[in-house]
C-alpha cells in the first residue's frame, strides 16, 4: 500500500472540503493518486464538485490589457512576493500583456519572439531577471478576439493574483459597455465554481460523462427504481449544467439575476444586443489546461 503523507491529506482536503479522515482513506484506496481519491470521495458525497483551485503557491503577477477588439493576459512568475510587488516588476508584466494584445501573440512561444523596445521579449525578460536577481518566467499567454463590432473587457484581483478577460459581441460602447464588462469579468473571477463555458454548447462532452457516471453511482445507493434513478440523474445534470455555464450562474452582485438576464436587461439600457463570445482566467500559480 502506498504511503499516504500528512501533505498529501491536506492537498486533498484543500480541494474538496472533506474530513481529514475520509481524504487519507480515499488515498489509501486510490494508491495514492489524487485525482482518483477526488472520484472517490465524490461518489461517496463527501466532496464538492467543481469548486475552485485552492490557494496559488507560486509568486509572481497576472497582467491584462485592452487593445481594440483584442484583450491578453500574461502570468509572469517570480521567486518572491517582495519581488513580484515592486513597481518595475507590475509595471513590465503591464508591457507583456499590452504586446501580447497587439501583436497577436497567443501563446508564450509568440510572445517570446515578439518585439519589446526594439528587442524580442525574450530577451527583455532575461535582462529584467538579471536586473532584479531572480529567475523571471513568463509562464502563460492567453488572447481573446471580439467580433469585429465587439468589444472586450477585464478584471485583475487582489494586486495580480487572478486575471480575468471577456469579449463580447454587440455595437455598445462607452461607459455602459466598459462597466458591464468589468462587471462581467469581476463576475468571472469570483464565481464558485468557476465557469466552464458560456452557455451548455461549450461544456466538454467528456465531463458530462464523468459526472453523469458520478451522479448514477450516488443515485443507486438510494436503492430506488431505475426510472426514478435516471430522472435523478438528469436532474443532477440539469443542475450542474446551471453550475458551471457563465450565463446561467447567479450574477455575484444580484444573484436575483442569472447572467444571461443581465446581458439582456444591460443591452436594452446600451440600445444593442449584448453577447458573451468568450472568456479567460488566469489564477497565479495555477497550471494551464492540457
Amino acid at each position: 500500500m502506498a504511503e499516504i503523507s500528512a501533505a498529501a491529506v491536506k492537498g486533498l482536503r484543500d480541494r474538496t472540503g472533506a474530513g481529514m479522515m475520509e481524504c487519507k482513506k480515499a488515498l489509501s484506496e486510490a494508491g495514492g493518486d489524487i485525482d482518483k481519491a477526488v472520484t472517490l470521495l465524490r461518489e461517496r458525497g463527501l466532496a464538492k464538485a467543481a469548486k475552485r483551485e485552492g490557494r496559488a503557491s507560486n509568486e509572481g503577477t497576472v497582467a491584462i490589457a485592452l487593445a481594440g477588439t483584442a484583450a491578453a493576459a500574461v502570468e509572469l512568475g517570480c521567486e518572491t512576493d517582495f519581488v513580484a510587488r515592486t513597481d518595475e516588476y507590475q509595471a513590465f508584466a503591464q508591457q507583456l500583456a499590452r504586446v501580447a494584445a497587439q501583436s497577436g501573440a497567443a501563446s508564450v512561444d509568440a510572445l517570446a519572439k515578439a518585439s519589446l523596445d526594439g528587442a524580442p521579449v525574450d530577451e527583455r525578460v532575461k535582462a529584467i531577471g538579471a536586473k532584479l536577481g531572480e529567475n523571471v518566467v513568463v509562464k502563460r499567454v492567453g488572447r481573446l478576439e471580439a467580433p469585429a463590432d465587439g468589444f472586450t473587457g477585464g478584471y485583475v484581483h487582489a494586486g495580480g493574483k487572478l486575471g480575468v478577460l471577456v469579449a463580447f459581441s454587440g455595437t455598445a460602447r462607452g461607459a455602459g459597455a466598459e462597466t458591464l464588462a468589468k462587471e462581467i469579468a469581476m463576475h468571472v473571477a469570483a464565481a464558485d465554481p468557476s465557469p466552464v463555458s458560456i452557455d451548455r454548447s461549450g461544456v466538454p462532452a467528456d465531463l458530462i460523462a464523468r459526472e453523469r457516471e458520478l451522479f448514477s453511482k450516488q443515485a443507486a445507493q438510494s436503492g430506488k427504481p431505475e426510472k426514478v434513478i435516471e430522472k435523478i440523474v438528469e436532474g443532477r445534470i440539469n443542475k450542474f449544467y446551471a453550475e458551471v455555464c457563465l450565463v446561467e450562474q447567479p450574477f455575484v452582485m444580484n444573484p436575483d439575476q442569472t447572467i444571461g438576464q443581465v446581458l439582456a436587461e444591460r443591452g436594452k439600457q446600451l440600445g444593442a444586443d449584448v453577447a458573451v463570445t468568450g472568456f479567460l482566467r488566469f489564477r497565479l500559480g495555477e497550471e494551464a489546461a492540457a
